[in-house]
């Protein structure tokens, strides 16, 4: 009985490994759709088999014809950094992103836009102002989209244009009806070449619900996807990954949220594709994989060429080496020094273990502790070692480019804000390898506080200012609390304190396009007009697609006589 299993499976793994290098020759080219699920554990979802997981049947249906990995592993616990290395192969060091935004190198190759050069039809609909193109943080995501639905509305400071309300999601659910309808409308007008979709899902954002119940709604928009693809009759040549973009602390480690840590709740996730023409049969891959995989992997099945400049490896290969094959993972954190000042985090897991390389270093055997609860780092010193060199050996790959940020100052930037008193600015990104300063193990709690004020400013800028006042008045080089706050009290039309939080971020992080706009849209409101375009000259010139920018800078040129350069921002900015 125990043979014939064993056969079974056997044999259901071959012909999947066989599909997986056959199809492309003996079908034409797939759709590609691409689902990305915000803060979605692994050990919360049911096809990883969790013990505690949300009720995700459309999901689970879809993983019994996939191939499932059981080990896949985020680069970053970022939304927007994590879904630049989704989308363009590349790891954080290359892609320029941080988690306080950038902008995506023009030359990085890209997964739209190779897809797209060949014929592929793309579009994008995101749930989340992150990875707005033009109002959040995700500058250049749209390059290679024929379509990109995002349209968000932040809060803008000094009160939104036409007095709309601020927009900063948008539910899972919605997500997924703005794509159907775009299948629907091809569908109509008789498109015949391929498409690339993809569809980000941020229902576990939402305030005031279980993480489990949001789970489930995300899944529920996954199956009206699903639906539609299956509807349209074109499921059996469309490809589907569906992934998380990293996990969810929820108290582990004493995490509450993510961004921080880079221990398996926040970067294990789940991953699964569906081939075309899948057979309704699920293989289970063992090995470690990483999200810098999955644009290769789209490529080599859409039999593309894939680009020198990715250092990923396909995961069919993956699939074929079923258990064997393991790829080290690597994974980084810069929120605690863009956010905080404090120390950069970097992983390296490698067979059983995993290594974080912080102020105090850390060693895990996740063969015999799963939660990481047990640091080897002093009792192991030659595992350790070890370790750390094939990190080193890694980052040296980027020649010196970890941690480099697409967003660093010019030099005539830094002398406009010399101009203004600002002095002893450096570089706001320091090396991924530089290892000094706090280790944020140690200041976990004021993190989880701050992280707190600032979803808190979206709604209740009250709760941020109460939160805040006594966290910057403790320690005031916290960049993402002195911005916070700073955002909450021009909310509040409290303008000249707002200034003083907004400076100070910007002397703590003077590469932060969002903070140069906020003093600058304060300082409108406190009529000092010269200092104003100062600050928004240098956000339109790193958010030239930011309409409230551009209209700020116009204000304040008008009041400073300075009429044509006015009416050449309004017509930036869509205005007339």
């Amino acid at each position: 009985m125990i043979g014939r299993a064993l056969i079974r499976k056997v044999l259901a793994n071959i012909s999947v490994i066989l599909l997986c290098f056959s199809f492309a020759i003996a079908a034409p080219k797939p759709n590609v759709v691409l689902i990305t699920l915000d803060s979605i554990r692994a050990d919360r979802i049911g096809f990883m088999g969790a013990k505690n997981a949300a009720k995700t049947p459309y999901i689970d249906s879809l993983a019994a014809e996939s191939i499932i990995f059981d080990h896949a592993y985020a680069q970053a616990p970022v939304s927007v950094v994590s879904h630049a290395t989704i989308l363009s192969g590349a790891y954080p060091q290359a892609t320029g992103m941080s988690a306080i935004g950038g902008t995506l190198p023009s030359l990085l190759p890209y997964l739209p836009d190779l897809l797209k050069a060949q014929s592929y039809r793309t579009a994008a609909f995101v749930g989340s102002i992150d990875l707005d193109p033009q109002n959040g943080l995700a500058q250049g995501f749209d390059r290679g989209f024929q379509t990109y639905d995002a349209g968000f509305r932040p809060v803008i400071t000094g009160g939104n244009n036409n007095n709309e309300s601020p927009i900063t999601e948008r539910r899972g659910s919605e997500v997924a009806d703005r794509a159907v309808d775009w299948l629907n409308r091809n569908a109509k007008a008789g498109a015949t070449s391929q498409f690339f979709l993809w569809v980000n899902i941020s229902d576990t954002r939402a305030p005031a619900a279980s993480y489990n119940s949001t789970i489930a709604a995300a899944d529920a928009a996954v199956g009206k996807v699903i639906s539609a693809l299956q509807q349209q009759k074109i499921y059996g040549n469309t490809v589907v990954i569906v992934v998380a973009d990293y996990g969810e602390g929820l108290g582990a480690h004493g995490e509450e949220g993510h961004g921080i840590f880079l221990y398996d709740e926040t970067t294990h996730v789940p991953l699964l594709i569906k081939l075309p023409e899948a057979k309704p049969t699920p293989v289970r891959v063992a090995a470690k994989v990483r999200l810098v995989d999955i644009a290769p992997t789209l490529l080599e099945i859409a039999a593309i060429p894939v680009p020198s400049q990715f250092l990923g490896q396909s995961l069919l290969r993956a699939a074929k080496s079923g258990g064997g094959g393991d790829q080290p993972v690597y994974a980084r954190s810069d929120l605690p020094q863009r956010g905080f000042g404090w120390s950069s985090l970097e992983s390296w897991r490698a067979s059983k273990f995993l290594y974080i390389r912080a102020p105090k270093p850390e060693l895990y055997d996740l063969t015999a502790d799963p939660t990481a609860a047990h640091n080897l780092a002093q009792s192991s010193k030659a595992t350790l070692d070890t370790l750390a060199a094939q990190l080193d050996n890694f980052d040296r790959h980027f020649n010196g480019e970890a941690g480099k940020s697409s967003a660093d100052l010019s030099s005539s930037e830094m002398q406009k804000l010399a101009s203004l008193g600002y002095i002893g600015l450096q570089k706001s990104a320091t090396s991924a390898t530089a290892v000094s300063g706090t280790d944020p193990k140690d200041k976990i709690s004021i993190a989880n506080k701050v992280v707190a004020a600032a979803t808190h400013d979206q709604s209740k800028p009250d709760l941020a200012i109460a939160a805040l006042n006594p966290i910057v008045a403790a320690d005031p080089n916290l960049y993402l609390a002195q911005y916070t706050l700073g955002v909450a009290l021009a909310r509040k039309a409290q303008y000249a304190e707002a200034e003083k939080h907004l400076h100070r971020a910007i002397e703590l992080q003077p590469d932060s396009a969002w903070a140069h706009y906020d003093i600058g849209a304060t300082l409108l409101k406190t009529g000092d007009f010269k200092t104003a375009i100062v600050h928004l000259e240098i956000a339109t010139g790193r958010l030239p697609n930011f309409a409230p920018a551009h209209v700020a800078l116009a204000e304040a040129y008008e009041h400073t006589g300075r009429t044509e350069e006015a009416k050449r921002e309004r017509i930036k900015s869509g205005q007339r």
